[in-house]
């Protein structure tokens, strides 16, 4: 799983004030837009028209993280903080460990879709602390050296239940709502039952409840579903299974000769300066930049602006997906990976304070 180091929940559990807060909420938001690039090359890896099923998986998965990055943001807005984006140290420099992840944990590159890959990255970033065994799986012993992300929102929720007033300080025009979600996972935080609500859907999307797979909504959580896609098979219920669920459902096929062989943890440097494949490389990480800099507008105070978005993520997949047919000039027989570098901060008059 991933190991937190414990010094981020104690400075939660420490906190006295709600200022105190900002900066964990920030680390919060970091964390949920780390797991969004590993988790869309490994989607934009794969041959157009091929591997629709696991495809569907990785793309709800994907769009809950940007569900869980905005509701962290809503919640840092609704307290009285700044979610910052517009910021080269935003982006992790991948390979790297997660934000507030320990040193000798995990370790996160950029990568085509494998088994392996949802195995030994994508299902030990979604482990919850005590994962529920299923049939063809083994649990893990946990250390208690470290924390875990559920542990992280839960000593948040709690805080914010003790420290702040009913009514929450921050201003209610920052929030973010889209018809892009449903409107009871993201709506406005404005009081502090709205708050530990919101953190509710995220730790049960990412690792479901301690007694079932599924969240409130009736979806399996992250970590099953990826579970799913590394087994082969559906997990359903099964009620002559221990825990009464069983990877017994529909086979999930994977076709490896259907995964592009992008080289791992790109960078624009990598490649030949005035070359087309340098040019398309920095055609997506000028786009990456766009999306980060709409996306700090949106949380900082214009909320509408998250609909110009939408169509800098479109040419995102466009941009992947035509690299990753590119061959990578002096490495037989890859391809080209998005590199996912910060390129353009928002100039001054266009950050709003």
């Amino acid at each position: 799983m991933l190991k937190i180091s414990p010094k981020f929940v104690n400075s939660i559990i420490n906190a006295e004030s709600l200022e105190e807060l900002f900066p964990l909420l920030q680390n919060a938001i970091e964390l949920e837009h780390a797991t969004i690039p590993p988790y869309l090359t490994a989607l934009f890896s794969f041959k157009p028209n091929t591997e629709a099923e696991i495809r569907k998986v990785i793309h709800s998965i994907v769009i809950e993280e940007m569900l869980h990055m905005t509701i962290a943001a809503n919640i840092l807005n609704a307290l009285g903080g700044k979610p910052d984006i517009s910021n080269p140290n935003f982006v992790p420099n991948y390979p790297t460990h997660l934000p507030m992840g320990i040193g000798e944990g995990l370790i996160v590159g950029i990568e085509k879709y494998s088994p392996e890959l949802v195995k030994n990255v994508f299902m030990e970033i979604e482990e919850p602390e005590n994962p529920i065994v299923y049939e063809k799986t083994a649990k893990k012993s946990a250390l208690p050296t470290f924390r875990t992300i559920g542990e992280f929102y839960m000593a948040l929720q709690k805080k914010i239940d003790e420290l702040a007033p009913e009514k929450l300080p921050g201003d209610p025009a920052r929030q973010v709502t889209s018809s892009f979600f449903d409107s009871n996972l993201l709506y406005p935080i404005l009081t502090k039952h709205d708050a530990m609500s919101a953190i509710n859907i995220i730790v049960e999307q990412g690792e479901g409840t301690t007694t079932s797979p599924i969240d409130e909504e009736g979806e399996l959580a992250h970590y099953y579903r990826f579970q799913e896609l590394y087994v082969g098979k559906e997990l359903v219920k099964n009620p002559t299974a221990p825990n009464g669920y069983s990877f017994s459902g529909p086979v999930i096929p994977f076709h490896p000769n259907n995964v592009q062989p992008i080289f791992p943890n790109t960078k624009a440097n990598m490649l030949p300066e005035g070359s087309e494949e340098r040019r398309q490389v920095d055609i997506f990480n000028n786009s990456y930049s766009d999306l980060l800099n709409g996306l700090h507008r949106t949380f900082n105070g214009e909320p509408e602006y998250l609909n110009n978005t939408i169509g800098v993520m479109f040419d995102l997949r466009l941009t992947s997906q035509k690299l990753a047919e590119m061959p990578f000039p002096g490495k037989k027989g890859y391809t080209i990976g998005p590199s996912y570098e910060f390129t353009k901060t928002l100039s001054e008059h266009e950050i709003l304070s």
